[in-house]
This record gives C-alpha cells, sequence and structure tokens, in this order.
C-alpha cells in the first residue's frame, strides 16, 4: 500500500502527531479501480484495513488478498506490491507505524506477522474508528491515545511478541497525575510520552493505568472535561465558535462533535435552550 493513485482515483494523507512536538505518523485513505503500485517498500510497518472491493499484494514471493474487514500488515523492508483483485477495485485506510509503536507493551524484540492478513472484527473496528476520527481531526492527544494503544494490541494478538504485565503499580495516583496536567494545561496538553518519561513509566504502561482508573482514554477524559467547560462559557451567553478556542478545541466542529457525544445537542442549541431558560 503505498502513495498515490490516478488522477480519476482517490486518495487522501492526513499527517497526525503522536502528542504535542510528538513524532510524525501518516495516515492514507484511498480507493483505487485500476492503480497497480510498482514493486517497493517502507521503513515503517504498513497497516491497512479493506473496507470495501478486494486487494492483491505480491509478498514475499506469493500473492495475498485482502476483503473487507481484513487487517493487511506489511513488515518494515518487505518489497511488496497492491491492485485491485477485480474490476470493481478496493477501498483501505492504511497508517504508517514506526516499529517502536509496537513494542511497547511487548516483549521479544520486533514483533513479527507470520500471516500478513489477518481476521479480528473487533480490532479491525476499532482501527478504523481512530484511523477515521484522527483523519477528520489530527489531535495529538486523542492520536497519542488512541494509535499505539490498538498497535500494542495488534502485536499481542497477531505477532511472535509476547505480551509484557498489564500490572502497573499505583495506577491509581498515576491516572490522577496525569489528569490534573490534563486539565492545567487543556490548551496546549502536554504529550504522554514526556509525562510517561516524568513518571518513570512506558507510555504504555501510563495508558494502562490511566484506562484502568479512569475507564476511559486521556483523549477522552480530557474532551469530556473540555466539553464542561465549554457548558459554562455557552450559558454565560459566548458563542460556540468563541468557546471553541477557549477550552482547548481545534474548532467549532471538534467542539460540536465532542459536546454531541456527551450531551446529546449540539453547542448552539445547547446555548440557545439555557438562554431561553434562563431570559
Amino acid at each position: 500500500m503505498g502513495a498515490a493513485g490516478r488522477t480519476r482515483e482517490r486518495t487522501r494523507w492526513t499527517r497526525a502527531r503522536l502528542g504535542r512536538s510528538g513524532p510524525p505518523l501518516d495516515l492514507l485513505t484511498a480507493h483505487f479501480d485500476q492503480h497497480v503500485y510498482a514493486p517497493h517498500a517502507h521503513d515503517e510497518f504498513t497497516i491497512g484495513v479493506t473496507v470495501g472491493g478486494s486487494e492483491v499484494i505480491a509478498y514475499r514471493g506469493g500473492h495475498i488478498h485482502s476483503y473487507p474487514g481484513s487487517i493487511v500488515v506489511l513488515e518494515p523492508g518487505e518489497t511488496h506490491t497492491g491492485g485491485p483483485a477485480a474490476t470493481d477495485g478496493y477501498a483501505y485506510q492504511a497508517l504508517y507505524a514506526e516499529p517502536s509503536l509496537l513494542t511497547d507493551g511487548t516483549l521479544g524484540g520486533l514483533p513479527h506477522f507470520l500471516d500478513p492478513v489477518l481476521h479480528d472484527p473487533e480490532l479491525a473496528a476499532a482501527l478504523r474508528a481512530a484511523h477515521t476520527d484522527i483523519s477528520t481531526c489530527p489531535d495529538p492527544l486523542e492520536a497519542e491515545s488512541r494509535l499505539p494503544w490498538l498497535l500494542t494490541a495488534l502485536a499481542r494478538r497477531h505477532s511472535t511478541a509476547r505480551a509484557g504485565t498489564d500490572t502497573v503499580p499505583g495506577a491509581d495516583h498515576i491516572a490522577r497525575t496525569v489528569r490534573d496536567r490534563l486539565a492545567d494545561e487543556l490548551l496546549d496538553p502536554p504529550s504522554l510520552a514526556a509525562l510517561a518519561t516524568d513518571l518513570g513509566l512506558s507510555r504504555y504502561q501510563l495508558l494502562r493505568a490511566f484506562r484502568t482508573t479512569m475507564g476511559i482514554p486521556p483523549y477522552a477524559w480530557l474532551a469530556q472535561h473540555r466539553v464542561a467547560r465549554a457548558r459554562v462559557l455557552l450559558a454565560s451567553g459566548l458563542r460556540p465558535v468563541e468557546v471553541a478556542g477557549l477550552v482547548g478545541f481545534a474548532d467549532q466542529a471538534h467542539l460540536t462533535r465532542w459536546f454531541r457525544r456527551v450531551l446529546g445537542v449540539t453547542p448552539a442549541a445547547y446555548r440557545n435552550s439555557v438562554q431561553d431558560t434562563t431570559g
């Protein structure tokens, strides 16, 4: 799975950062009717989920096929091609992950995937959802909270790597410390990697401690905290477009997406109803 297709075919690249000032990670959304990639290799793991049609890939001296719902994992340095397996083409979402992202939370060195085409509906759905959300709004904390966690799960479930321990001593204290830092710096939250280093942990250990204690990942907790702050500002009469930046959302659309998730109503509708009630 490589870069561009023909003009009449569709590709969209998004570059997300894993945390504030963190390393980039590229995401690709593509649909090809005819395009066939030339033989090439990547320095990163290429991890894709087929969302429509079927792709045939020349890989490791043979040919593999993907179908809707398949997870395809191509390892760094492995030469491959890719193209449609049928006349109706194929569509997929892919991300390009540095090898270190698959070793956090695992033991045994660099993961090796004996089977490059995986059937794991739960993980495929989670990868698709994360890819779609982060491509729509590449929030650094959301990218860092979701993608490394899913890549660790991929390596644990389907590679030769062994799972590391999930026990994190002092998880409650760790989670409260991270929560407080995020709340204090909601306009420009620190990276989880930096917080983990401060606490003498790996990023995976920090994520495990936070999710175990709080029940949700850090980005979701911060988004809900921002929504709570937004409610107060909206009730005071500020407009959604003003409120979004004041509480740390990227824009009004980002505020609206989370406001509806948490409260079931748009910020504008909430502001209007509150104003009607208090007017």
